[in-house]
C-alpha cells in the first residue's frame, strides 16, 4: 500500500496507471487475444473456423510432436509479448497469480488431480543471471491453484544454450537437443506419470518437445504442455 501511494502500479502493457499492483487497465484488456476453441486438439494453435473435432493443423499432419498435447492462453503479438518481456525480464513478478489464472484455464482440460507439473527449468547460470525462474513461478501458482502437485525436480537442464529468440526452427532444435534430463533420484516418480510442462511462450514448440523426449525416454506415461502464450503464424486464426 505504501509503496503504491510513492509508486502509482501501472498497467505493464499500456504503462496506464492501475488501482493496485498486478492490474492491467481496460486498454490492455482489449489489445489482449485469448486462445479460444476452435483450435488443433493436439498443438493448441487456433483455427479461423471448426474442421471438426479430430482434424489436426497441417504442421501436426506433417510432424507429430513430441509432447502429447498442448495449449496456451494467449496468441503471443505485441501486447502480449510486453506482458512477458515485463515478467520475465523487468521483475513484474507480481503478476504471477493473474498469469497463472489465465494458464490453468486453457490447460483445464489436460491438468488432473494426478497431474505433476513440472516447469520448463533453467540452466543454473542462466537463473543466477536472472535470480527467478519464470516458468517455475507459474508453475508454482498454478499448482495453488490447481490443487496438484509441483514437481519441479523431474527436470533438469544440463547445459547452458544460446536464447532461441533469434534462432531458426532447425537452430532451435539442434540448440536444446539433448539440453534436459530426469535426475536418477526423480526418475522412478517420474516413469507413468502424467506430466504437464509449464512455459511462457511456445514459438516452435523446440524447447518443449526436447523436455518431453528426455521425460518419456525416464517413462513418463504422458507429457502436456500449456504455456502463456504462443506464436500464431500469419496471425490470429490464421488456419
Amino acid at each position: 500500500m505504501i509503496l503504491d501511494a510513492v509508486m502509482p502500479p501501472r498497467c505493464p502493457i499500456s504503462g496506464m496507471s492501475v488501482g493496485k499492483t498486478g492490474q492491467l487497465s481496460p486498454q490492455a484488456w482489449s489489445a489482449l487475444h485469448f486462445i479460444e476453441a476452435p483450435y488443433c486438439p493436439r498443438c493448441g494453435v487456433p483455427f479461423a473456423a471448426e474442421y471438426g473435432d479430430n482434424i489436426e493443423c497441417p504442421s501436426c499432419v506433417a510432424e507429430v510432436p513430441v509432447y502429447d498435447h498442448a495449449r496456451a492462453a494467449l496468441v503471443y503479438d505485441d501486447a502480449s509479448h510486453k506482458l512477458v518481456v515485463g515478467f520475465k525480464h523487468a521483475d513484474r513478478t507480481e503478476l504471477t497469480p493473474v498469469l497463472a489464472k489465465w494458464i490453468e484455464r486453457a490447460g483445464a482440460a489436460l491438468i488432473s488431480p494426478r497431474t505433476c507439473l513440472v516447469p520448463v527449468p533453467l540452466h543454473r547460470r542462466r537463473l543466477l543471471e536472472r535470480r527467478y525462474n519464470q516458468s517455475a513461478l507459474l508453475a508454482q501458482s498454478v499448482a495453488k491453484f490447481s490443487g496438484v502437485q509441483y514437481t519441479p525436480g523431474f527436470l533438469r537442464r544440463t547445459r547452458s544454450t544460446r536464447p532461441q529468440k533469434n534462432l531458426s526452427a532447425g537452430a532451435r532444435i539442434r540448440n536444446v537437443g539433448g539440453a534436459f534430463e530426469v535426475p536418477r533420484q526423480a526418475a522412478s516418480a517420474a516413469a507413468n506419470a502424467h506430466i504437464v510442462l509449464i512455459d511462457d511462450v511456445l514459438t516452435t514448440g523446440a524447447t518443449l518437445s526436447a523436455c518431453a523426449k528426455a521425460l518419456k525416454k525416464a517413462g513418463a506415461a504422458r507429457v502436456d504442455a500449456v504455456v502463456l502464450a504462443r506464436v500464431v503464424k500469419g496471425g490470429i486464426g490464421a488456419i
